[in-house]
């Protein structure tokens, strides 16, 4: 299984189409939509992140730059620096995915970079600026 970040930006024309149902049900994809700003009658934007085979992944792609959606790779990050970081826990309370957690037996922040969807809420929230984005 091959796992893709990306922020798909939609024409007005298209946010009232099923294209993440098409991706689900014709490609195979699992789709996670980790952030999303669709309006009517404007430009929509979806943070998601796809998960498939290889193949079916990239033709799931294809099918949405054929669609006229703009697909861009998500290439910020977070980065943690574990010796700033004092486990004030601030970054776990606003983590919608639970990137951050505590570990309970050390008492201790912990980040699985594999979760973050780069929101920058805990950036925002970090007050000894051990989180920072990573371009």
């Amino acid at each position: 299984m091959t796992k893709k970040r990306l922020v798909l930006t939609f024409p007005h024309k298209l946010v009232d189409k099923p294209i993440t149902y098409h991706l689900i049900k014709h490609y195979d994809l699992i789709v996670n939509i980790n952030k999303a700003r669709v309006t009517p009658d404007e430009e929509g934007l979806l943070v998601v992140e796809l998960t498939g085979k290889k193949k079916n992944l990239d033709e799931g792609i294809k099918y949405l730059k054929d669609l006229g959606v703009k697909v861009k790779s998500l290439i910020r990050d977070i980065k943690w620096d574990k010796d700033k970081c004092t486990h004030c826990t601030a970054c776990v309370a606003v983590c919608p995915t639970k990137a951050f957690s505590v570990n309970r037996e050390k008492m201790e922040v912990e980040f699985d970079k594999s979760k973050c969807i780069a929101c920058e809420l805990c950036v925002k929230v970090c007050p000894y600026h051990a989180i920072e984005i990573v371009f």
